[in-house]
């Protein structure tokens, strides 16, 4: 069984929590706290296997509240999270601090209870009870000076297309990538996160402040340049078009979800395959699931150099496993070698 504590200041939503949870019956919820300082005098003596914490609370908040379980019990963590600007980049501060994940609020409170919300509750306690707890992140990357944005540099060659798919454990992989790559790279990044809309806005403008690439979300029709990533937005397909010799633009799309995703890696990583005039990376990082494996499998058929992130720094392995399980892999590597490793073909090194 695994044992949840379900911390969270309305005693309507730990209710709702505990029932869903409740319904698996390989899930036995052990008890619940209003607060993060009730949760933290509870943990002791209960000894959950996963906690779910809400962000906005009195007393003690849920960022505070995690800091204090990482530091004092190095529990898996599951954020419960409001769909707003404020409550994405708490979010991204919770990852960072070390949570497995998060579950967004809807903003109708009562369809928490939905099907597709009990599904999505359930599976993300169930990967947190078997998650590596990796060691808290510092912005150890912010040397960089931004690079300055010059329209004129709309000409510089593009040699590289980098693309990169993750879902959980996803933004601490990115920012341990991310921040360390140099703006004079003859490379474009494309990123797919597995996040809401609004989070990936939250994302990219935290990498930004710390990378000196120039990180955004990527928009309809945008063309594609070098010293840049662009990070698909929530909600949304992201694909690149090939138009003649060094052009591509970005193409937004709001066609159904794939594997249940959309974004989803597998989209961008086939329309990245079918690119003919640049050279292909494919990196496939932490992450449940197996999206992205069909797509960075093209990408090396299609003489592409492609990356998993090996299974000990990984938070879930799935979807690097995935992608090594189909021969769709040229090299397994520490994510703390990725970044060397992409520099070394982009010729930087």
């Amino acid at each position: 069984m695994i044992k949840v504590l379900v911390v969270d200041d309305s005693a309507f939503m730990r209710k709702i929590i505990s029932d869903i949870l409740s319904s698996d019956e390989t899930i036995e919820v052990v008890g619940t706290a209003k607060d993060g300082k009730d949760a933290l005098d509870k943990i002791s003596y209960l000894n959950p296997d996963v906690i779910t914490l809400d962000i906005e609370m009195p007393v003690m908040d849920g960022i505070e509240a995690l800091r204090e379980i990482m530091k004092k019990f190095r529990k898996p963590v599951v954020m419960l999270s409001s769909l707003t600007s404020q409550g994405a980049e708490a979010t991204l501060r919770a990852l960072e601090y070390g949570a497995v994940d998060f579950i967004t609020k809807p903003t109708n409170i009562f369809k928490v209870g939905s099907q597709e919300k009990k599904v999505e509750i359930i599976k993300k306690v169930k990967v947190a009870a078997n998650a590596a707890l990796l060691n808290t992140v510092t912005d150890k990357h912010t040397v960089f000076k931004k690079r300055s944005i010059d329209i004129t540099n709309k000409e510089e060659k593009l040699d590289y297309i980098v693309a990169l798919g993750t879902s959980t454990g996803g933004p601490r992989a990115l920012q341990a990538i991310i921040p360390t790559l140099p703006n004079e790279i003859n490379a474009a990044l494309v990123v797919v996160q597995h996040m809401p809309q609004g989070f990936t806005k939250s994302l990219a403008n935290r990498l930004n402040s710390m990378s000196q690439l120039v990180v955004k979300e990527g928009e309809d029709g945008e063309l594609v340049r070098r010293g840049y990533c662009y990070i698909a937005p929530g909600g949304y397909h992201m694909t690149l078009d090939e138009v003649g010799i060094n052009k591509v633009y970005i193409r937004l799309s709001k066609e159904k979800p794939v594997s249940g995703h959309r974004p989803s890696v597998d989209v961008l990583m086939k329309s990245v395959a079918k690119i003919k005039y640049l050279k292909k990376i494919g990196v496939i990082l932490t992450g449940m699931g197996s999206d992205g494996s069909q797509g960075i499998k093209l990408i090396k058929e299609n003489n592409g150099f492609t990356i998993a992130q090996d299974e000990k720094s990984c938070v879930v392995f799935g979807m690097p496993k995935a992608a090594i399980n189909i021969g769709g892999i040229s090299k397994i590597l520490p994510l703390e070698s990725i970044s060397n490793e992409v520099l070394n073909i982009l010729g930087v090194l």
